[in-house]
């Protein structure tokens, strides 16, 4: 007896599975459609992002190619056009690679280049310090005193990731700019840092053997 209630209660369920199926069927089925079809779309868009990212690639080791060939104005465009052409992570490195090219013959450009990455502020400070540190590095030997500390006393705070640096161009600065209260300040500043590089502290000991030698810029 208990076999045929058995059996009724599964033709009912059968019953009632066959209603919901035929009820929802059609929204099972496109929900497995576009499933599928999502799974398809980003694995499409996955191996679109890995292609540019090879052409990207190959560009960027050719222009570096040309760069090390001494062909800087050719490498400069071919970095150019990489920054238009390739993604994020490509564009911002070639945009400095860019700007390295051109201050090979014209380094006041090459500042101004530095100077919009230093500017740009989706890049992170991070990248935005190194640009003003490039363009420091161009500026230090013909820049006045008050334009470079108008660019690196802010990445000379304690915490800034090239403080050693914007210190030591500083300190440059202010000796060619014949400020030497200023020279020692910033070489004051290096010298008390325990976290100051030995490379560093080597060439403030020559700014500071010059300065109480008396020498000048």
């Amino acid at each position: 007896m208990s076999d045929i209630f058995h059996e009724v209660d599964e033709e009912v369920r059968r019953d009632q599975l066959k209603k919901l199926w035929d009820r929802y069927s059609i929204y099972i089925v496109a929900a497995a459609v576009l499933i599928v079809a999502g799974i398809a779309a980003w694995r499409g868009y996955e191996y679109w992002v890995a292609q540019k990212a090879a052409v990207a690639g190959a560009a960027f080791e050719a222009a570096a190619s040309l760069s090390a060939q001494g062909k800087h104005a050719e490498a400069e465009a071919a970095f150019a056009k990489i920054v238009t052409e390739a993604p994020e992570g490509y564009r911002v490195l070639a945009r400095f690679r860019a700007a390295a090219e051109l201050a090979q013959a014209k380094p006041a450009d090459a500042a101004k280049a530095y100077d919009d990455l230093a500017a740009d502020s989706s890049l992170g400070s991070t990248w935005q310090d190194l640009a003003a540190i490039r363009a420091g590095l161009l500026l230090v030997d013909s820049a006045p005193l008050a334009d470079m500390r108008r660019r690196l006393d802010p990445l000379a705070e304690p915490g800034r990731s090239f403080r050693h640096t914007a210190r030591e161009l500083l300190a440059l600065s202010a000796w060619r700019n014949r400020d030497m209260a200023a020279t020692r300040r910033y070489l004051e500043m290096i010298a008390t840092d325990a976290e100051t590089p030995a490379s560093t502290r080597q060439r403030i000991d020559v700014l500071s053997a010059l300065i109480a030698g008396g020498g000048s810029s």
